[in-house]
């Protein structure tokens, strides 16, 4: 049964996200909206992200480090 995502937004960015049923357990699919780029994450990758210590995040929030690069494939 095919259950629409939700939409996560805000001024800097727009996601789809819903539960991926179709590989060996549950897991989570992103879509950036903006690329077309989608990402899964499985129940340790989000266990991972919930215990990450916020000055690890707040890395992985630095759009210079990874995204909009002309390198980027």
């Amino acid at each position: 049964m095919y259950i629409p995502p939700d939409l996560v937004g805000n001024e800097f960015a727009e996601v789809s996200v819903r539960i991926d049923d179709e590989a060996n357990s549950r897991r989570l699919r992103l879509e950036d909206h903006k690329t077309g780029r989608v990402r899964y994450l499985d129940a340790l990758e989000l266990e991972t992200l919930v215990w990450l210590p916020e000055g690890h995040l707040a890395k992985l929030l630095d759009p210079s480090a990874d995204r909009w690069r002309e390198d980027d494939v």
